[in-house]
């Protein structure tokens, strides 16, 4: 009876009483909201500086004076210099092509023979017109023999006028069958060869001058206010307003850089790409190796110096001109901002932040305005 109905009570009211007692002394739970997590974030202080704007573009090298060689006079070539070739170079004043020039003496010395005649018909007329004019002063002689003999005299002086002219056309033109060199510079094509004949205004070479070489670069229309050219100018720049460009290319395995300015700007606007050509200007003799014709090179033209402005890299910038600032309690800030250009992996700002405030430039996906961040200042420098 005790086995069955007084030891296993003992054991309930037993477990019932450690229940209680544990229930009684258990700690009371209370409700908590957990610490939200700071995300860190790279900031970069802001230290507005002084910014020398630059445009970008590329072309290809062409000279600045190319002429055709052209024969004023028909003839047979005889002689053709060794620098008229496809690249050869020459000096101002050389002699480049010889064409025959028997005819041409022949027609001089006949010139020459008319003058001499011409000359001395004028003396005799001349005396004769002063002669009768002595004897008609004397009335020794009619008027209208004076007359003739004044007449005379001045068909003599036109002869001799004519003649002059004729002597002086003959020497031009035995002086045109040698071409030479208006300028020093390269061929870029030969047209004629020794025994070929040539026709007066045919031209013999393609000439291009080697003092200086001329770059024309498309600029976006945009870009040109980051020029320092004035709104209207058009055509050649004046010397003080002409900005510098620096040209770059890869050749024969180095690059290459050449130092020029900006000389003139077109007058018309592309109407397929909206691009306004300006036209860069390169001096040879002030260069290392010179600017060779038929070169693409890559330029970069200085600009304006823009000052205040906040150099950031593009990441920081959000949509609607955007980007955020770290207030003095850690929490981001959306602030307006006004980009006066995005440049390679740049956007410079010229206005909506104050120096020492801190920019968000980690690419955060999700932003709530004034959450808490933990902000880590970003070592590395803004490319310039």
């Amino acid at each position: 009876m005790i086995r069955t109905i007084v030891i296993p009570g003992l054991i309930v009211l037993v477990a019932i009483f450690g229940a209680v007692t544990l229930l009684a002394t258990s700690p009371q739970l209370e409700p908590s909201r957990p610490e939200p997590v700071a995300t860190t974030v790279r900031v970069l202080t802001v230290t507005p500086e002084s910014v020398r704007l630059t445009v970008h573009s590329q072309g290809t090298v062409a000279p600045n004076t190319e002429s055709e060689l052209v024969s004023e006079v028909a003839g047979r070539v005889v002689w053709k210099s060794p620098a008229l070739v496809n690249g050869g170079s020459f000096e101002a004043g050389d002699e480049l092509l010889r064409i025959e020039d028997r005819d041409y003496r022949s027609t001089l010395e006949r010139a020459r023979a008319a003058l001499t005649r011409a000359e001395a018909e004028q003396q005799h007329s001349l005396f004769e017109y002063e002669r009768l004019q002595s004897l008609e002063s004397r009335q020794l002689a009619s008027r209208s023999a004076m007359e003739n003999a004044q007449r005379a005299w001045r068909v003599a002086e036109a002869a001799l006028l004519d003649a002059r002219a004729s002597v002086e056309q003959a020497e031009r033109d035995l002086a045109r069958t040698r071409l030479v060199a208006p300028f020093k510079g390269l061929v870029r094509r030969q047209a004629v060869d020794i025994g070929q004949f040539v026709s007066r205004g045919n031209a013999v070479a393609t000439l291009y001058a080697s003092a200086e070489a001329e770059v024309r670069l498309p600029i976006a229309d945009r870009q040109l206010a980051f020029l320092d050219i004035p709104m209207g100018t058009l055509g050649e720049l004046p010397p003080g307003q002409q900005p510098a460009v620096t040209l770059r290319a890869d050749y024969a395995g180095q690059q290459l850089t050449w130092r020029g300015r900006i000389v003139r700007t077109e007058a018309a606007i592309d109407t397929a790409s909206r691009m306004v050509h300006v036209v860069a200007r390169v001096t040879n003799e002030d260069q290392t190796v010179p600017l060779t014709v038929g070169l693409f090179v890559t330029a970069e033209i200085e600009g304006l110096v823009a000052d205040e402005i906040v150099r950031l890299p593009r990441i920081a910038l959000r949509d609607d001109n955007q980007v955020l600032v770290v207030d003095a309690e850690n929490r981001l800030r959306f602030r307006a901002v006004t980009p006066l250009r995005l440049h390679q992996d740049q956007v410079y700002i010229q206005g909506g932040l104050a120096n020492g405030e801190r920019v968000c430039v980690s690419p955060v996906q999700t932003v709530v305005d004034g959450m808490i961040v933990n902000p880590i200042d970003d070592d590395r420098a803004v490319a310039g």
